[in-house]
């Protein structure tokens, strides 16, 4: 019962939240108060990128290209679903919720704030991959390579340390060494890169600390809840259909709600298959990586069984969605269209509002209906998409190592 009364208190929270800055437009309020502070910053900050980047070398521009690629959400997108395989589960599904809270709240500041990235030029701007081109559209502050950085390897360092209780001063020393070194070569990349100004890297940095330390005081609870709670499954399909809404409208649209969708259905997926599947393949007795249970041959096995697998399933995942809401939009009455997955549903009687329907007040969206013409379908069919992936690799994937017996 106590459950219950946290879990309803924890929606309606969220849900009142959501009226309060509709009705008061408290984004604008917000925007109006920071943007013009830190856009002064960022023209200020010119200076010193500018500096910096007088010592270009292609060395440093691919070294710094390379380490963003190491750093970013697409890197640890893939790296996950094998910590998962490798029996680390509880690391795996930790660092999936810490880098979804990350995105989610990096990216509601940034729209929050609006502000602008250094102008190129006269900075030189190096967007060595589709990714970063991509990155490059969003707003600067926080800068989300740094924030993310703070986090993970800061929540991995605690992590290694507590799992092999270690008490070692030299070794802690060395960790924490290491992870200050990642922080501050990924900063410092940054802006030699031409994607942050200073004021960019020291909000993440800021920020980072802040969700690092709030994260280490309630990581256990959270895990705890999704290996045993109850009403699991329907709390977070709840709570991530209202985290869509409760995204901050931005001064003009970028790819940072993209982002969210696909990390709120990957969380959604893990959650979704922990609790179904804990006892028999995510528990704390099984096989790990480099012991006589899972050698490596085993783990590559695994790892060709298991890439293929998701992918299949993100491409079906994708394929049923497609087909699916607009039939159920349909059904119920409710006008849609669609930016990019559906074709039919893009056509030139919906063009006229295409940018500001992808990302216009989804506040606005649930609660006024009859105040929107149509509601932009691509944001379900991601988040099923990425929901149904995610539940292929705690669930299905799993499932085939079993029968298989790897």
């Amino acid at each position: 019962m106590e459950s219950v009364v946290w879990q309803g208190l924890a929606l309606s929270g969220i849900f009142s939240w959501i009226v309060i800055t509709c009705y008061f437009d408290v984004t604008k309020k917000i925007r109006s108060l920071l943007q013009p502070w830190v856009s002064h910053h960022v023209v200020s900050g010119t200076s010193i990128i500018l500096k910096i980047q007088k010592h270009q070398h292609k060395f440093l521009d691919a070294l710094f290209s390379g380490l963003s690629c190491i750093v970013s959400v697409p890197f640890y997108t893939a790296f996950l679903p094998l910590l998962f395989w490798s029996g680390h589960g509880k690391l795996a599904r930790q660092m999936t919720l810490l880098m979804a809270l990350c995105d989610y709240l990096g990216n509601c500041i940034k729209d929050v704030v609006s502000a602008p990235r250094p102008n190129c030029p006269p900075v030189r701007r190096i967007t060595a991959t589709k990714d970063e081109e991509e990155n490059a559209l969003e707003y600067g502050l926080p800068s989300s390579h740094t924030l993310n950085t703070v986090c993970l390897s800061g929540f991995l360092v605690c992590y290694v340390l507590s799992y092999t209780q270690s008490e070692g001063a030299f070794v802690k020393l060395g960790a924490v060494t290491l992870a200050c070194l990642l922080v501050g070569f990924n900063g410092f990349g940054r802006i030699y890169l031409g994607m942050h100004s200073l004021i960019d890297i020291i909000g993440g940095l800021v920020f980072g600390f802040m969700i690092l330390a709030i994260w280490l005081s309630v990581h256990e609870y959270v895990d705890a809840f999704i290996v045993s709670g109850q009403n699991v499954t329907s709390f977070w399909a709840a709570l991530s259909f209202l985290l869509l809404f409760a995204y901050p409208t931005p001064e003009f649209p970028t790819p940072s709600f993209e982002y969210h969708t696909a990390f709120d259905g990957v969380v959604f997926g893990i959650v979704t298959g922990i609790q179904q599947t804990y006892h028999q393949f995510h528990h704390e007795a099984v096989p790990r990586i480099f012991t006589s249970q899972l050698t490596i041959p085993t783990f590559l096995g695994r790892m060709l069984v298991g890439i293929p697998t998701i992918l299949i399933v993100k491409f079906c995942s994708k394929a049923l969605a497609k087909w699916i809401l607009p039939v159920v939009s349909n059904t119920l009455g409710i006008p849609i269209k669609s930016t990019s997955y559906v074709p039919m549903l893009n056509g030139s009687a919906t063009d006229k509002k295409s940018s500001e329907i992808k990302q216009s007040s989804y506040i606005h969206k649930m609660l006024f209906f009859s105040q929107q013409d149509l509601f932009d379908v691509d944001t379900g069919i991601r988040f099923l998409q990425y929901a149904g992936l995610a539940w292929s690799v705690v669930d299905l994937v799993p499932s085939l190592f079993s029968h298989l017996r790897l």
